[in-house]
């Protein structure tokens, strides 16, 4: 056994201690001097971002649209609704016009801040700021450009279409004219946008297909306007109870149409007044219509044809804005409420590009009738559900209910009257 050590011993073994501690520390930080490495800056390319923006914008237009999704002449239409409708303006050493592009290729190309970073030559920070402000001054022009339709015009897209309009063509029925399509102000859908969750909360979020989503409620006319958008619920969230809160709900704006008047939705949704279902147990898919060499077999089916055919343009729509925006399938690590915010962005832009860019390459191409989304466009409408069962929105009474579904029995024998 050892002796017990004397006081001065113990001091001598602290001095050895820190005599060692010492030698180390000086060691290692002589070690890191030989060994450093000088410092050398990183975004040294001679293409600045400004001259980048300067690049896209005087060569050729397809190059521009490849990047950003839209031409120059919508692209500075937008900036001058910003600089007129917002508070923003150029910065100390950036243009707005430079801070716009750099936003809408960071949607357009689903880019990290990193991606950005190398393309515009800018430090992260710079573009997180840009990015933030560009993100939040969109969104606040929501109310400006998704407003409810005209209630009291006949979308041409019925009118003209013989399919839908089919009265002017039959002049002894012009008395039933108030029972078919042109009180039709509209499709309502929902559809999937990828989110970044908390881990938390990522249960709530995970949809049907396992994926971790956020839930988007939309509604379309038929030219292709949104009118009404809801972003932020849980992709676990049924069709009906995220419509259901905003029916409940006077402060959300929801676009209620007058009596009389109805959307068209999917059979996630009940029929009732307002809102008008296909039947249910039924086919109703324009793809599984079309694949059929037997052809229409019976009114329901003509009904229900004909009724997605007519609501498709809610798909074309979302089509439309995730090929434009592929971000809104690939969402970057961005805060819950940023996320909403890309989102709603994502639909203002969409509307603006709609109304200024005529010739949209995107437009033209899913705009015409009867062109069907890509196969994950993350609807529930590629589920089976119809030949579910639909949760019921709002309150309701049996006799709304009656009368929504005779107002249906009643148009599809119009319609399979003249069909025959």
């Amino acid at each position: 056994m050892c002796a017990s050590r004397t006081p001065a011993e113990w001091d001598e073994t602290f001095e050895l201690f820190v005599d060692m501690t010492l030698g180390y520390m000086a060691l290692n930080m002589g070690q890191r001097y030989l060994n450093r490495v000088e410092r050398l800056p990183m975004h040294t390319s001679i293409r600045i971002g400004h001259q980048y923006m300067l690049e896209l914008l005087n060569q050729h237009p397809d190059r521009m649209f490849n990047k950003i999704r839209m031409y120059r002449p919508c692209f500075e239409m937008l900036i001058q609704v910003l600089r007129q409708q917002t508070t923003l303006q150029n910065s100390r050493y950036l243009t707005l016009e430079e801070h716009m592009m750099i936003f809408v290729y960071v949607i357009s190309q689903k880019a990290t801040n990193r991606m950005a970073m190398k393309d515009w030559q800018h430090s992260g920070s710079t573009i997180s700021v840009m990015f933030t402000r560009i993100c939040k001054a969109i969104a606040s022009l929501s109310q400006t450009f998704i407003k409810p339709p005209n209630f009291d015009a006949i979308p041409d897209e019925i009118r003209w279409n013989p399919k839908h309009y089919p009265y002017f063509q039959y002049p002894y029925v012009v008395i039933l004219i108030d029972c078919f399509w042109q009180n039709c102000v509209g499709a309502i859908d929902r559809t999937h946008i990828a989110a970044h969750t908390p881990a938390d909360v990522a249960n709530n979020f995970r949809g049907r297909k396992s994926t971790v989503t956020s839930n988007m409620l939309a509604i379309c006319s038929f030219d292709m306007l949104f009118t009404y958008v809801v972003t932020g619920w849980e992709g676990a969230a049924h069709d009906s109870r995220v419509l259901t809160t905003q029916l409940e709900d006077p402060t959300s704006g929801f676009p209620h149409p007058p009596p009389g008047k109805y959307y068209l939705v999917d059979s996630g949704y009940s029929n009732k007044p307002g809102f008008l279902a296909p039947f249910r147990n039924v086919s109703y898919h324009l793809r599984d219509a079309r694949r059929r060499a037997r052809g229409i077999n019976g009114p329901t089916e003509l009904f229900n044809y004909r009724h997605a055919s007519l609501r498709n343009c809610i798909e074309r729509c979302f089509g439309i804005l995730k090929a434009r925006f592929p971000i809104l399938r690939y969402m970057t690590n961005f805060s819950l409420i940023r996320q909403r915010e890309i989102t709603m962005c994502c639909c203002v832009l969409h509307n603006f590009i709609r109304l200024h860019n005529h010739g949209d390459p995107l437009f033209d191409r899913y705009g015409i009738d009867g062109v069907m989304p890509s196969s994950d466009s993350d609807s529930d409408d590629d589920a089976p559900s119809s030949s579910g069962t639909a949760r019921d929105q709002g309150p309701n009474s049996r006799n709304d209910n009656n009368f929504a579904n005779d107002m249906r029995d009643r148009i599809m024998f119009e319609i399979y009257l003249n069909y025959n």
